[in-house]
């Protein structure tokens, strides 16, 4: 990218706007034009600064997405249509945001000079990451989650961004009032409307839901996916399949023979981690209905009751032979939220395009059930259906696994406990945006979750303190099910919820001034206050002199990620040693250019490649940490999926690509992506 000629068009138009905006003019704007000309000024000022430290960077021209608007205003401030309230308040947006950006340009420049030559992560310079949280818990990011919401990310995806962020700020105006799940979502979408029309009070109420998070708000809006009607909707639209399974494996000892020598035998034992010997839920989706899969065995393992009808009894299915291939699936969600249901829907596709079993692993969620529960589980998952393939409809003559983000994690380090026991190793593993540092130790793309709608420093934090065991909860066996499994309540209640939201959702359109119980802040008239804030909290970070980001309005708690389990090599696989992954099967990652665990993917493909084991990377442009579940959203997302699949069909198909990183395709390519 020419990021000078960047520069000198925002230079440019600055100017331009300065001399319409100074210039003789009779509309009467008043207060508003100086409004527009300050934040003018401002833009041009980060855009001097700016300039020499994006030299260092690959950074793309959307960050400085506010040059349209600049013209706008220059060529139309005359016009009579023209709206300088609504025009000053979008500048005033963009003007913060471009200060933040400045801000993370700075830290991430900070990060690349103190951090050793080839490095990413500081993991010997605690007091760097340390100052990292400081500068995060202060730092204001309402502004990124308001009228800019998403410009980093595809223009494709910006309105499910928005209606994510809009849907979860209500959610959270409603949770915790003693309502049902189905209560709190009925009452959330009927108060949306005034984060609709407010995108400043949206900012406002999503920081500070972000700042001092609840874990059990985010797994409880999370397992959103997991309702009736959103799993229905998502199978409407999904591919169908002939088998739909739900499982439960009976906590009974294993005998696997040996990697070196098949003739002896290995005990596997059950998962026992914190209250002993449990089963474990499995779902089994295949495209096809195939020998083995409609077997009296199989159905002594069927979670439902009474037993699914056997698609076998209907005249019209023919059963196929066994697949020699088993894909075998651990769903994301930070180790805490979802399941298997929540990942139907590309699941399903996965099976008809390969034409393939999958066993997904429903394991236990933290905090109830931190590490290494969750590992137990999917290992002993992974053992059993090396057992029993002729149940799942394979031969397992080749076997995959796959899983993203938290998935990913589980992957590898299933992977490793079957190298450390000695029994066979999957053939392949394709991780998407795995989370393979399980810290918040400072780098480059941690910065991301500043301004990153769906990972927040705080949710992730959260989220790997509770696989380590340092958030509160009460160890206990979890119980599978969604996160709505609360839907029988009183009907005059959920009535009069409904009611009280259509009272609230109506008088906000009829009074837009009005505000929630949370004050309400408009970015451009909240600069005093914030920067005020910050002279007087203790600066973590020198900034360039005569510069200073926006401030909270209130500070953000965030345990840092300091419990020992969190560098046991079987939570951080970055962290282990070179011993412990020789003899790991080609790992496959597919990571996303804008995602907060990009540095994860990269460090550890490099550090593969450096041990000489088989590894690609693909970094995906555009697109957030999710981008599986997002796959029918926009042409980018079907892309990374179909490469997804081109990874797991390699691995399936034996092709072996060598140790590289490597480029998508381009979306107007018509041939789809190989491995």
């Amino acid at each position: 990218m020419d990021y000078r000629g960047v520069f000198a068009t925002l230079e440019r138009v600055c100017e331009d706007n300065i001399s319409v905006l100074c210039g003789p003019s009779d509309l009467p704007y008043g207060s508003t034009a100086n409004r527009l000309l300050t934040c003018i000024r401002q833009i041009q000022e980060h855009g001097r600064a700016l300039e020499p430290v994006v030299g260092c960077f690959t950074v793309r021209q959307r960050f400085y997405s506010l040059c349209p608007e600049a013209r706008y205003v220059a060529s139309n401030y005359n016009s009579a249509f023209f709206r300088a309230e609504h025009n000053a308040a979008e500048m005033e947006a963009y003007c913060s945001a471009l200060c933040q950006l400045r801000a993370l340009l700075h830290l991430a420049q900070r990060l690349i000079n103190d951090n050793d030559f080839g490095q990413l992560y500081s993991l010997k310079d605690e007091d760097l990451s340390r100052r990292f949280v400081q500068e995060y818990s202060s730092m204001h990011k309402a502004c990124f989650y308001g009228r800019c919401l998403g410009f980093q990310f595809s223009p494709a995806l910006r309105p499910f961004l928005q209606t994510v962020v809009i849907s979860m700020v209500s959610y959270g105006e409603t949770f915790g009032k003693q309502q049902s799940g189905f209560g709190t979502a009925a009452l959330s979408l009927l108060t949306s409307g005034k984060y609709v029309m407010d995108p400043e009070l949206r900012g406002a109420e999503f920081e500070r839901i972000t700042q001092n998070l609840d874990l059990q708000f985010w797994k409880s809006f999370w397992n959103l996916t997991e309702s009736g009607l959103l799993t229905g909707f998502s199978r409407m639209a999904s591919s169908p399949v002939q088998v739909n399974l739900t499982l439960t494996l009976p906590p009974v000892t294993l005998r696997l023979p040996l990697a070196a020598d098949p003739n002896l035998t290995i005990t596997i034992s059950p998962p026992i981690a914190h209250w002993g010997p449990g089963p474990v839920h499995m779902r089994l989706i295949s495209w096809e209905l195939r020998e083995g899969q409609d077997s009296e065995e199989l159905q002594a393992f069927y979670r439902s009751d009474p037993p699914p009808i056997s698609v076998s009894s209907l005249p019209w299915v023919q059963k196929q032979p066994p697949s020699r291939w088993l894909l075998i699936h651990f769903h994301g969600g930070g180790f805490v939220a979802q399941t298997s249901r929540s990942h139907e829907n590309y699941l399903r596709s996965w099976s008809k395009e390969l034409n393939v079993p999958i066993l997904s692993v429903d394991y236990s969620l933290s905090p109830e059930a931190p590490f290494p529960r969750a590992l137990e589980e999917c290992f002993y998952a992974y053992c059993w259906a090396l057992n029993h393939c002729h149940l799942l409809g394979s031969t397992a003559e080749r076997v995959c696994l796959a899983g993203d983000s938290a998935g990913g994690n589980l992957c590898i380090t299933v992977s490793m406990k079957a190298i450390s026991a000695g029994i066979r190793v999957p053939d392949g593993i394709m991780a998407a945006y795995p989370a393979t540092l399980l810290t918040t130790d400072a780098s480059p793309s941690r910065l991301l979750t500043s301004i990153d709608p769906l990972l927040p420093l705080g949710v992730l934090a959260k989220c790997l303190n509770a696989y380590a065991g340092a958030e509160s909860g009460s160890v206990q066996p979890a119980v599978g099910g969604g996160g709505l499994s609360s839907l029988g309540r009183d009907t005059a209640m959920l009535l009069s919820d409904l009611t009280q939201g259509a009272s609230s959702w109506i008088q906000s359109f009829l009074d837009p001034t009005r505000t929630s119980d949370q004050p309400q802040r408009r970015i451009g008239a909240g600069r005093t206050s914030a920067v005020a804030s910050a002279t007087n909290s203790k600066c973590h970070v020198d900034f360039p002199e005569g510069f200073e980001p926006l401030r909270s309005e209130c500070l953000a708690f965030v345990r840092p990620t300091s419990c020992p389990i969190i560098r046991n090599p079987f939570v951080s696989p970055l962290l282990a040693p070179s011993n412990m992954l020789r003899g790991l099967p080609p790992v496959h990652i597919v990571a996303s250019a804008l995602d907060a665990l990009l540095d994860d993917s990269v460090m550890f493909a490099k550090k593969l490649r450096d041990m000489n084991q088989p590894v690609s990377l693909t970094v995906m442009e555009d697109l957030p940490h999710g981008f599986l579940s997002l796959s029918q959203l926009a042409k980018e997302t079907e892309v990374a999926t179909e490469i997804c699949v081109a990874r797991i069909r390699a691995i399936f198909q034996q092709e072996n690509p060598p140790c590289a990183l490597q480029k998508p395709p381009k979306l107007d390519q018509s041939a789809s992506p190989s491995g």
